[in-house]
């Protein structure tokens, strides 16, 4: 009776302790700015706050989203992540926010967060924009402006301008340091992949149409082709 006693104390302990590593901490005071990394003295698993006493307004502001990025790349696209580490008043409060611009034609290769799902929404523009699974199937919509689509964590995710203009989003993740994993450079060379680029967006423009033709039934998710070297494992 004992023994069972015990295994089943330890077994709560434990259940309890996995839940907390499976989301970032929760906060223990109103507020915890990053404290500046050259005045860090110690290394934790986050970022430790700065003196309350210097606390300010400008804190929880930030302005680092506020001007496109730069598209003139190969992808014609620009992603800017803001964490802790850029904006002080993030810090504890489990959340990263990010812009993403998109000349016409521009894309946003397949990636993934390890650490976060993502909330994005357009707030110009029309971008088509999907997930895969591990089953190379492919969940993907147009959204217009004021859409939103969700990427659940650890899952490719890509966008493409559909439109005629510049189109922007706007993204929220749900981890104070998200991660990027991109198979962008790591698999694809761009200047000899022109033609694996090439079909692969095709392709995602194919299975748009499919979709929209599906919109007046029970919608059904479609299958990624195979293209050599960039999904195949």
């Amino acid at each position: 009776m004992y023994s069972s006693i015990v295994f089943l104390i330890f077994f709560t302990i434990g259940t309890f302790m996995i839940n907390i590593c499976l989301a970032d901490c929760d906060n223990l005071q109103d507020t915890c700015p990053a404290a500046p990394p050259e005045k860090q003295t110690i290394f934790i698993n986050g970022l430790p706050c700065k003196n309350p006493s210097t606390i300010s307004s400008p804190d929880f502001k930030t302005t680092k989203l506020t001007k496109p990025g730069d598209t003139k790349n190969y992808m014609r696209s620009s992603t800017k992540i803001v964490t802790a580490s850029d904006f002080a008043g993030l810090n504890t409060l489990g959340l990263s926010i990010a812009r993403t611009d998109l000349e016409v034609d521009g894309l946003v290769m397949p990636h993934f967060h390890p650490r976060a799902s993502e909330t994005f929404f357009v707030e110009k523009g029309t971008i088509l924009a999907g997930f895969i699974d591990t089953k190379s199937n492919v969940f993907q919509d147009v959204l217009n402006e004021g859409d939103v689509i969700v990427f659940p964590k650890g899952l490719l995710h890509f966008c493409f301008n559909f439109g005629f203009d510049v189109a922007t989003a706007f993204s929220v993740l749900n981890c104070q340091n998200p991660g990027v994993v991109s198979i962008s450079g790591a698999m694809i060379e761009p200047d000899r992949d022109v033609d694996t680029l090439g079909r692969l967006v095709k392709s995602l423009i194919s299975l748009s149409k499919h979709n929209m033709l599906e919109r007046h039934s029970n919608y059904q998710n479609v299958t990624l082709p195979k293209f050599p070297g960039l999904l195949d494992g």
